[in-house]
């Protein structure tokens, strides 16, 4: 385990709480003013009417993605000697998700995975780089579906140059990170002028850096692979979203779910809103109103999918109760 830590000043109470209640205002208010929108008797009447076998069918391609992940990030574990076995992992997901979906931060799942895989790898920046590039691989795939997506749809309902800015940036994220990949070691002289504010341990940090990416450079194959499980990932989620609009007969594409998905999922990554609410139901209603479907399928599928991904996430909570109380 790393023996140093970090001492940089954690942000003030007061800046933590003003940050909290900007992204409060931010989702009660976007809210707020869709549903000033929506017909709350039709939305109401959606949900109540929806297909419980479909439902099903939903939660179960959850599950199956849940699977997928767990075998990403144990792939991305293997390159660097750890074979911490897919169950813990899974289990470590599980709690990931169940913190991401009610902590008011898409974070706290993080620290959770870098803690559970710290131990076995005796070493917290290994941890967290291999978390890292997982996310950065996963965003990849996430790209390239909304991508695909796109392309097929030829921009109907979106703007028509949508698939192109999609495709440029995909292309610019392997310009950037293949790099790293190739020549690690370009990486370390790159951060080096880090080390001013603190040699020795940032010193040290850039070196696990480098030999974590090092390690990769050895066996490409696992990136490769991690790739493809982060497009299966999204193609599932896809589906997931698929399911719960044939249970709420919403008339919807897969094509366009493989669009509104994926973005949607970028939106909530940016950090003005508590877990995505309103930010997520905001973009879900924008797509939905250029393919002329109304606002209450928008809210109903995002707040249906939302509700279930949630309800999914509390196996997480039910792990971490047993996790600290074994002897139940």
């Amino acid at each position: 385990m790393d023996s140093e830590t970090v001492t940089a000043k954690p942000p003030s109470p007061a800046r933590t709480i003003l940050i909290g209640a900007v992204k409060l205002v931010v989702s009660l208010g976007l809210l707020a003013l869709l549903f000033s929108r929506t017909d709350l008797a039709s939305l109401g009447r959606s949900l109540r009417s929806a297909s419980v076998p479909w439902v099903l069918v939903a939660l179960a391609l959850y599950l199956v993605q849940m699977l997928v992940a767990t075998w990403r990030w144990n792939v991305l574990l293997l390159p660097q000697g750890f074979d911490i076995g897919q169950r813990r992992l899974l289990s470590s997901y599980l709690v990931a998700t169940f913190f991401n979906n009610f902590l008011p931060s898409n974070i706290g799942g993080d620290v959770i995975r870098i803690r559970d895989t710290a131990g076995p790898a005796k070493s917290k920046t290994l941890a967290a780089t291999v978390v890292l590039i997982d996310r950065g691989i996963g965003l990849m795939g996430l790209v390239l579906v909304a991508a695909l997506g796109a392309t097929v749809t030829g921009g109907v309902g979106t703007a028509p140059a949508l698939s192109m800015w999609l495709w440029a940036g995909l292309l610019l994220a392997t310009l950037v990170s293949a790099p790293a990949v190739i020549a690690p070691a370009g990486v370390g002289r790159l951060l080096q002028p880090l080390t001013v504010f603190h040699p020795e341990w940032v010193g040290d940090r850039i070196t696990r850096v480098t030999e974590v990416l090092g390690r990769f450079r050895e066996r490409p194959a696992s990136l490769f692979n991690a790739f493809g499980g982060a497009v299966l990932v999204q193609a599932l989620l896809v589906l997931f979203y698929a399911a719960v609009a044939r249970s709420l007969n919403i008339p919807i594409a897969v094509s366009h779910l493989a669009v509104i998905v994926p973005i949607s999922f970028i939106m909530q990554m940016v950090p003005v809103s508590v877990n995505g609410f309103g930010v997520r139901e905001a973009t879900f209603s924008f797509y939905f109103s250029r393919l002329h479907l109304p606002i209450e399928s928008a809210m109903a599928l995002s707040l249906g999918s939302t509700a279930l991904i949630m309800l999914f996430s509390l196996s997480g909570a039910v792990v971490y109760v047993a996790r600290r109380h074994p002897h139940k």
